[in-house]
């Protein structure tokens, strides 16, 4: 007996490269938009591998932390090489995650019966976003510091759990030492965590197939290829056709990447902040207080939401339910087809302005609040809402609305009611033609998006083919 077959009828590791890898059949279409899941795992193992040197030598202390930041960047060999691919990594994982996240959306990846492999991710994302902010206060900087304040005490907004939420998450009443041990432990903790998640993920995936950009399941078709003759007729191993072409996407991301990370690693103060190379003071706050990049459009709908009743628990809300509703999408799209390609124009249209949406409120997160800033973060809020709000209204055929649509859009009525109130009735300094203009646009993105697709004449979808294309 070989040591290989002694090996594997112990551990068959062999046996799951077939059924992962050489023998797993993935579309044969693949395009330009399926490089980023393989890219974001890559990412991954490289934010855990530096972190991992990176906390051979920093110190989780309040008196030492900064000054064991600059020790790593100064005196460590590489060790700067090392931290600036730590945070560049950081931005590059959200960009990445974004990317694939919006071809989830294009492609109707979440959609039956994928559900629990769209769910599994967004708990990645989650996961993704808790490490993020535990491990923006380790620098210790002025920036990490106020930030972090800022951010916890959201928490005590909640009514009745609030001040004490708050308090457990510092561990004190104030961001401390005993905060940055804490928030230092879930920081090196969660991303092991996060691979599990990913296990889950790709197993889920491969469970029941990968989506492709013509939303036509390849196992329900017909049978027989070059390599298997109970393959699926339009599906080639994921090994080696995909591996080599996902190789040759990671050199370019890596040309990307490494160019950022020699030449420009703060990236304009968008992936390391000016005043987080000042030591935390916490009796001097920075002139303005903004989140890291991949955050601000989540910041943007939390600052738009005025408080109200003494409270800022709805803009809280607000935000929580802005992530939350990605939750959702596999039961809110009613569309009878997978694809954008083959869906009605409403769809389309809304999908290049909800994108869109996403990047003006996370560039909105970035400024500093004034009166017309905040007006447009509110109107951007509104068409964000009403992205998910109207889905079963614009992506259905007109007779699967149900109880649930028309719930939902009475709520996205009321939505549109609440921010005509805010421009109207809460706004005196806003400028007439805002005022208009937002108003207007609200009105009807509610009406083309909403009652027409709904109640008149349902948005058209195209004919989908048997086989790939």
């Amino acid at each position: 007996m070989s040591f290989n077959q002694w090996f594997n009828d112990r551990l068959p590791v062999a046996q799951v490269v077939k059924d992962h890898l050489t023998e797993y059949y993935a579309p044969k279409n693949f395009n330009f938009w399926y490089f980023f899941g393989g890219l974001a795992l890559v990412v991954l193992i490289l934010q855990i591998v530096t972190g991992v040197l990176l906390a051979m030598n920093y110190k989780p202390d309040a008196a030492l932390a900064f000054a064991s930041v600059e020790y790593i960047m100064r005196d460590v060999w590489g060790g700067w090489f090392v931290r600036y691919m730590h945070s560049t990594g950081a931005s590059f994982f959200f960009i990445v995650i974004y990317l694939h996240m919006f071809r989830g959306l294009l492609y109707g990846s979440y959609k039956n019966p994928r559900e629990l492999i769209w769910i599994f991710g967004m708990v990645i994302y989650i996961a993704m976003m808790a490490t993020a902010f535990f491990g923006y206060l380790l620098p210790w900087g002025q920036m990490s510091f106020w930030g972090a304040q800022v951010i916890v005490n959201l928490f005590e907004t909640l009514p009745i759990i609030g001040g004490g939420l708050s308090q457990w998450i510092r561990g004190d009443y104030v961001i401390s030492d005993i905060t940055l041990n804490r928030f230092y432990a879930f920081h090196y903790l969660i991303p092991f965590i996060i691979v599990g998640l990913v296990v889950l993920h790709v197993l889920a995936l491969h469970q029941v197939g990968s989506n492709n950009p013509d939303g036509i399941e390849i196992k329900k078709g017909p049978k027989g290829n070059r390599w298997s003759k109970d393959a699926p007729a339009d599906g080639v191993p994921f090994h080696p056709y995909y591996t080599v072409k996902d190789i040759m996407g990671l050199v370019v991301f890596l040309i990307f990447f490494f160019g950022v990370v020699f030449f420009i690693p703060e990236m304009g103060g968008y992936f390391l902040e000016q005043p987080n190379f000042e030591p935390a003071n916490p009796l001097k706050t920075p002139d303005h207080i903004a989140p890291v990049w991949y955050f601000t459009p989540y910041y943007a709908i939390l600052r738009a939401v005025p408080s109200l009743a003494g409270t800022q628990v709805w803009g809280v809300l607000a935000m929580g339910a802005a992530i939350a509703l990605f939750f959702f999408l596999p039961w809110l799209d009613r569309s009878p087809v997978k694809s954008v390609r083959y869906k009605g124009p409403l769809t389309r249209w809304y999908l290049i302005i909800f994108a869109v949406t996403f990047l003006l409120l996370g560039w909105l997160g970035t400024l500093a609040p004034t009166l017309e800033y905040t007006a447009m973060a509110q109107f951007l809020t509104v068409v964000y809402f009403l992205f998910f709000l109207l889905m079963p209204c614009y992506s259905g055929t007109g007779d699967n609305l149900g109880l649930s649509g028309l719930v939902l859009f009475i709520v996205a009525v009321l939505l549109t009611l609440g921010g005509l109130g805010l421009w109207w009735l809460m706004t005196p300094g806003l400028g007439m033609g805002l005022k208009l203009f937002y108003s207007i646009a609200s009105i009807i993105i509610l009406f083309v998006f909403g009652f027409k697709p709904g109640w008149i004449k349902a948005d058209s979808v195209k004919p989908v083919p048997e086989r790939l294309t």
